[in-house]
């Protein structure tokens, strides 16, 4: 048997003046979970799709089980036992679970037959993918890789979508991979799983493989430092010194919810946030979380309840309502939120013509200098500038935030920001939270992270079936946190 199932040499890709890829050296063991790590942009999701032919690399050499291969498309791949979970699910909405198997040759009996090993037997095909939830759509693509029974399972950032109970299922099947000698390449910026699940980790940086050895020999710090360089060194994993929230118990709060009823619920969600304030808010998959983030903002209507902002009520018909209120979304879908195919200028702008109250010329210059104001003040990388698609996640991210920062805001409404960001940028953006929160602004965050709650939150509210069941301060253990969103009974927080 070949010493390794996959072994890259020298691979790199470039897209123009951007270099993905420099040179790529990465060797997967028969039997092994490699963990791919690196910073957002450092070329991780560019190899995969080159492994598994969706690009092809400009130099370089790839070899499955010691055979030089040309991976010229998806099919090839295929064939020679790569299969991929991608970031973004490789799903058309406007189709059933079961068509668009059909269109890419997986049987359907196979992928129930996974999913049943799953104990997720109760999809059902015959839905549309738009109707869907996310997390259960990275599921589906999940079964449908392992349909095609492969020698390697790569797996780009699926867990960053999913609770933590689809992830141990993830985490299941990558168990049973390995008893059966195949292999896993699995890309996450988690790195409590990587050090628990992985055997190997290889990192990039600037599209060179920079280090590789066991997650678990130097903990974060050495993955961490591997990753940013020095400059990964100084990044801090430890929550921020601040003043306790019961401080501002006399101010009066920004945002107010009231008995709101979610997808006609028997409960209620009930809950405040003051100015300054980040409330950071915890729930398992599928218990209203994104329900609720999308009423607050207006995109939805509430079955009944009250939503009050600076103490009056808000009847938000439309996302406009709410923006001119001062309320705005930042979704964890980034591509959602922005127009891929335009600069990162208009981006930023667009915000900014809302307040427009005649016709008349509009001010390049105010402009100009307000987008990069927001640019610089988040360091979004602009060597990508003519198109927001081209930017990485992290970066993307960084745009969503960067249109609020240049319009304005008073109550900022974060889902799961950070998913699928790498360490560095997560950082940037718990600083930059709790900036805004300490220039007066009230900030409401959904996390799939639960130790994001000790870094930037002020409290926790944890919300079960569509109800806030309990809240903790930011020190609640993930334990608590994991207890009270399972709707069970916290002994002691």
């Amino acid at each position: 048997m070949p010493a390794h199932l996959l072994q890259t040499t020298a691979v790199a890709k470039a897209f123009g003046p951007v270099v993905a890829l420099r040179a790529v050296d990465l060797s997967v063991a028969p039997g092994e979970v490699h963990a791919l790590l690196g910073a957002n942009g450092a070329g991780k999701s560019t190899l995969v799709k080159i492994l598994t032919g969706v690009l092809r690399n400009d130099g370089g050499t790839v070899a499955v089980n010691g055979e030089p291969v040309v991976l010229a498309s998806p099919t090839e791949s295929r064939a020679k036992g790569l299969a991929p979970v991608y970031q973004d699910p490789a799903l058309i909405r406007d189709l059933t679970v079961e068509r668009n198997l059909r269109l890419t040759g997986v049987d359907p009996a196979l992928v129930r037959r996974e999913l049943a090993e799953m104990d997720l037997d109760g999809l059902d095909l015959d839905e549309q993918v738009r109707d869907i939830p996310l997390p259960f759509l990275r599921m589906l693509d999940l079964a449908r890789a392992l349909a095609f029974d492969p020698q390697l399972l790569l797996l780009d950032e699926i867990t960053a979508a999913l609770p933590p109970d689809l992830s141990e299922r993830v985490f299941a099947i990558t168990r049973r991979m390995k008893q059966r000698n195949r292999s896993v390449l699995f890309i996450s910026h988690r790195l409590a799983e990587v050090r628990e699940h992985c055997d190997m980790c290889t990192v990039l940086r600037d599209g060179r493989n920079v280090a590789s050895f066991h997650p678990g020999e130097g903990g974060e710090a050495q993955i961490v430092a591997a990753m940013l360089g020095e400059a990964g060194a100084a990044v801090r994993d430890v929550a921020r010194e601040r003043g306790a929230a019961g401080d501002r118990t006399g101010d009066a709060p920004r945002l107010v919810v009231r008995d709101l009823l979610i997808d006609r619920q028997d409960a209620g969600v009930s809950f405040e946030v003051q100015a300054g304030e980040v409330l950071g808010m915890a729930a398992l998959e599928g218990q209203g979380q994104d329900r609720l983030f999308e009423i607050l903002s207006g995109n939805v209507r509430a079955a009944g309840g009250e939503i009050l902002v600076d103490g009056r009520p808000l009847r938000a018909r439309h996302p406009y309502d709410a923006i001119r209120r001062g309320v705005v979304l930042v979704p964890s879908n980034r591509l959602m939120a922005l127009l891929p195919q335009r600069p990162i200028r208009e981006n930023i702008a667009i915000p900014l013509f809302n307040r427009l109250r005649r016709w008349g010329p509009i001010n390049m210059g105010r402009e100009r200098r307000q987008v990069q104001e927001a640019v610089t003040r988040l360091s979004i990388d602009t060597r990508a500038a003519a198109q927001a698609r081209r930017l990485s996640g992290g970066n993307q991210q960084k745009l969503t935030i960067g249109r609020w920062l240049a319009a304005g805001f008073r109550t900022l409404l974060l889902f799961d920001p950070t998913r699928g960001i790498d360490v560095g940028t997560k950082h940037q953006i718990y600083d930059l939270i709790r900036e805004l929160a300490d220039g007066g602004a009230a900030i409401l965050l959904f996390t799939s992270e639960l130790r994001e709650i000790a870094l930037v939150c002020d409290r926790a509210a944890v919300l079960h079936n569509g109800a806030i069941v309990a809240e903790m301060p930011p020190t609640a253990s993930e334990s608590d946190l994991l207890t009270a969103a399972h709707g069970l009974e916290v002994t002691a927080v």
